[in-house]
């Protein structure tokens, strides 16, 4: 199968149309925080775009496929003694499982962040039945650091946490 070629760039006021129809999904919402809104409105998308345009340097990316917005990448800097950590996160538009596009973006992201940020390490918490985002952390170059179960608290059900890092 061809490798579609995915890229990360800046968010832009004119993506939050994109942002919402893909966002608004149970099926990416239930992988994620409760921080993430669903139902994932429009409002909730020029909301998340304007703080990502104010960033300098950007942490938040969007996932960019011939010029549209097709899921989000964000890192989160840490802080006191875990200051040169950086969490990553991200979200795929469901239509675009499955070929290579995650894998991708976070290896572009990864680059970018040891080229940015005073940091030696980035680490992902995906939920233990997020198989697939497990497997798209390996194929990025993640090592599998730690196993916590139950940790996680969502949608009426406990799940286990796995912690997967990266170093510079």
């Amino acid at each position: 199968m061809a490798h579609m070629k995915a890229i990360i760039r800046k968010w832009k006021p004119e993506d939050a149309e994109s942002l919402a129809k893909y966002a608004n999904n149970p099926n990416i919402a239930r992988f994620l925080t409760d921080g993430f809104p669903h139902p994932y409105t429009i409002e909730d998308a020029h909301a998340y775009i304007k703080i990502a345009i104010q960033q300098d340097p950007a942490t938040l990316m969007a996932i960019s496929l011939d010029g549209e917005a097709i899921g989000s990448i964000g890192l989160v800097l840490q802080t006191d003694v875990y200051a040169k950590n950086m969490e990553i996160g991200y979200f795929l538009a469901e239509p675009f499982w499955g070929q290579g596009i995650a894998t991708s973006a976070i290896k572009q992201m990864v680059e970018y962040a040891f080229q940015t940020f005073n940091i030696i390490r980035i680490f992902a918490r995906p939920f233990g039945h997020n198989t697939a985002s497990q497997r798209v952390l390996q194929k990025a170059g993640f090592t599998r650091e730690a196993h916590f179960k139950n940790t996680i608290y969502k949608e009426g059900t406990f799940q286990d946490e796995i912690y997967y890092g990266i170093y510079k």
